[in-house]
């Protein structure tokens, strides 16, 4: 089984419930993982799952619309890749560092999983 991974890629986007975030926007860290079965093995490109065709449906899908939620731009993003790609699995993890929950260090994060 190969999984193609793109990890830490650093989206902006003008995501979030209140109006401040949706204005001034802010970076969204992406981490995807798509286990494409055999998909490569042959050593030619158009056999294989690109990572670059892979970050670019994150950009698109996140430059699409405004999500309130994580959960949504989350399974928004996993939707599109499983719709493109039809990956065996997909997960998407969306991580917002500029928030404090609670006003304490840490980074929130949210993690869509399918199948």
């Amino acid at each position: 089984m190969i999984t193609v991974e793109v990890s830490d890629l650093s989206v902006s986007g003008r995501h979030g419930v209140h109006q401040e975030e949706r204005e001034r926007g802010q970076e969204f860290v992406f981490d995807v993982e798509l286990a494409v079965g055999e998909r490569g093995t042959t050593d030619r490109l158009e056999d294989a799952v690109d990572y670059v065709d892979v970050a670019r449906v994150v950009q698109e899908v996140s430059d699409g619309r405004q999500f309130n939620l994580l959960e949504a731009l989350a399974t928004a993003v996993a939707d599109e890749l499983e719709q493109r790609f039809a990956p065996e699995r997909v997960r998407v993890r969306v991580r917002k560092p500029e928030v404090r929950p609670a006003g304490l260090e840490g980074t929130v994060s949210v993690t869509v999983t399918r199948p």
